[in-house]
């Protein structure tokens, strides 16, 4: 017969009273910090204009808040759930104190520092990576962001045009954006207006946090620019604007209105799950 998970636990406790196991056995095991959930809050919770939760990540955030507040590196005045701007400087500090520097310190947790700061208190649970560096079409991206790329191009049933990728600090126009890791920029030479809105649609069902950028905004032709949601490897700027998007902005300085088209925001491995 297959034990379920309820009678190993029963069959567990009724050994340690028994005396047959050490005492530490019947210890409760470490709370599970869901990195997905921490990763969203660390996206979006910077941005708000209030100090409200992310849905789903709040006992997540705690876990995190209180083993920095347990290293000294943040208050407990801030301990509350809301993974903001003092709880992103506070990981930053953490990332460095670990010897990390540039895209590994910006206060966006990684899969190693979260398990490191985690040591004997929680768990790490739906882990996040954005894989190697490749090269993709002529540009950079990580393995994540190709992954993403390639689903979104199959449900459009075409193949797109890249002009620039990630962990490119040669355009100053991107703001920063383009510095880490999940970042594109996709031409949409020849492409029907009613086509680059399918375009912005399908990269925003697999993921992304994507919007069709016209040269009124800024200085640059029409394009497709697109953010991974969640890549750990994010820049600053790209963080911002994969928080903006789930509130509803456009990710652009003015955190305008969202001008692209209504998706269910999902990341990733939400989607994936489906």
């Amino acid at each position: 017969m297959q034990l379920t998970r309820r009678h190993l636990f029963a069959t567990a406790a009724t050994v340690v009273a028994a005396g047959a196991l050490p005492a530490t056995a019947a210890h409760a095991a470490l709370p599970e910090v869901d990195m997905e959930a921490v990763i969203k809050a660390a996206q979006i919770d910077p941005r708000r204009p209030d100090t409200a939760l992310t849905p789903g990540a709040k006992d997540s955030v705690l876990a995190v808040e209180r083993a920095l507040q347990a290293r000294g590196f943040l208050s407990s005045t801030y301990v509350d759930g809301h993974f903001g701007t003092s709880t992103i400087a506070a990981y930053a500090a953490y990332q460095r104190s670990l010897g990390y520097t540039g895209l590994d310190a910006t206060g966006l947790p990684g899969p190693t520092s979260l398990r490191s700061l985690g040591d004997g208190r929680y768990t790490v649970v739906r882990a996040i990576s954005p894989g190697s560096i490749v090269t993709l079409r002529g540009v950079q991206v990580n393995t994540r962001t190709r992954t993403m790329l390639y689903e979104a191009e199959r449900l459009l049933a075409r193949t797109l045009t890249l002009t620039q990728g990630s962990y490119n600090t040669s355009t100053p126009a991107s703001a920063g954006t383009h510095d880490g890791g999940g970042a594109l920029d996709i031409s949409v030479t020849g492409l029907s207006t009613t086509l680059r809105t399918t375009v912005v649609r399908q990269l925003r069902t697999v993921g992304f946090a994507a919007w069709l950028r016209n040269p009124s905004q800024g200085d640059w032709p029409y394009h497709i620019h697109a953010i991974a949601i969640s890549d750990t490897d994010q820049s600053t700027g790209a963080q911002h604007q994969a928080g903006d998007y789930y509130l509803g902005q456009n990710g652009l300085a003015n955190r305008g209105a969202d001008d692209g088209p209504s998706v269910t925001k999902r990341t990733w491995e939400e989607y994936q799950r489906l």
